[in-house]
């Protein structure tokens, strides 16, 4: 029997409210992906991904290794759009599966980050906790321990390019002086498990406003979260996914309430901010 392995690979949620490009939490939605030596090149799932060699994970895993003689299957939690990671948790599988098969310690977050074009998300698929990516560099924070992520997944995606379209070239001076504060905020928060602090420092002024009218129905459901009980929510990524932050002793009673709020339009699932990132098992 040819060499195999298996890695799995959280999702994520970039931004966090006031961390445009920069902020993102690894969640416990998980994509696995096992390859194998075969006879010929293979991809098999049973999700609604491509089976050639432009799929995300085999162009991930060729930067480092052919493809030809794989056989490669694809299993996933993390839904295909809306703004939780697929595409990251894609490319890190593949180069984590490639660097385990060939050996060598090539640069995969460098390699990642190529690939999908921003650190975040990435970085938060392999390293798990919570990142801040600045100059190139992830700095890590061990998750919250007392808090649990919501996630309110709508039935309709939005297009992430068309997300981007939706930002201006500039901002004014004050909203960048107000993500500042807020994202400080947030990081002290989390780093010292004041979930008061992290409720505050959820606020944002310069990608979700201008965003909202992709997704009104997420960004009402926003502004109501904390009369259900939430600390705050924050728009997953492009959106629409609507992350909604928790205290845990709350997660259950917020998620039913939600689950009967959103039944027309989106899912609710209810996934923990993980410390783990990237794992071969």
């Amino acid at each position: 029997m040819g060499a195999s392995v298996t890695v799995r690979v959280p999702a994520s949620s970039a931004n966090l409210g006031p961390g445009f490009d920069c902020f993102a939490a690894a969640l416990g939605l998980y994509l696995e992906l096992e390859v194998s030596e075969a006879e010929r090149f293979e991809l098999v799932s049973e999700l609604d991904v491509r089976r050639d060699r432009s799929n995300l994970v085999v162009v991930a895993f060729e930067r480092l290794a052919p493809a030809s003689g794989h056989r490669f299957e694809v299993r996933s939690e993390i839904p295909l759009s809306g703004g939780l990671g697929s595409s990251a948790a894609a490319v890190v599988a593949g180069l984590v599966a490639a660097q385990a098969l060939s050996g060598g310690d090539a640069p995969l977050l460098e390699l990642a980050t190529d690939l999908e074009g921003h650190p975040d998300n990435v970085a938060a698929a392999l390293l798990g906790g919570v990142v801040v990516c600045a100059d190139g560099e992830p700095y890590r924070l061990e998750p919250p321990a007392e808090l649990e992520a919501l996630l309110v997944v709508p039935h309709r995606a939005v297009g992430t390019q068309r997300a981007r379209a939706a930002l201006p070239a500039s901002v004014p001076l004050a909203d960048a002086v107000y993500n500042t504060a807020h994202g400080a905020l947030l990081m002290i928060g989390l780093a010292g498990g004041d979930s008061g602090l992290v409720a505050r420092g959820l606020g944002d002024l310069l990608h979700q406003p201008y965003r909202a009218h992709l997704y009104p129905r997420s960004a009402e459901l926003m502004r109501s979260v904390t009369e259900l009980g939430a600390l705050g929510a924050t728009i997953s990524g492009a959106g629409p996914t609507v992350l909604v932050w928790v205290r845990r002793s709350a997660a259950a009673a917020v998620a039913a309430t939600l689950r009967e709020r959103v039944a027309a339009w989106a899912q609710v699932l209810a996934a923990p901010f993980v410390a783990g990132g990237a794992v071969v098992i």
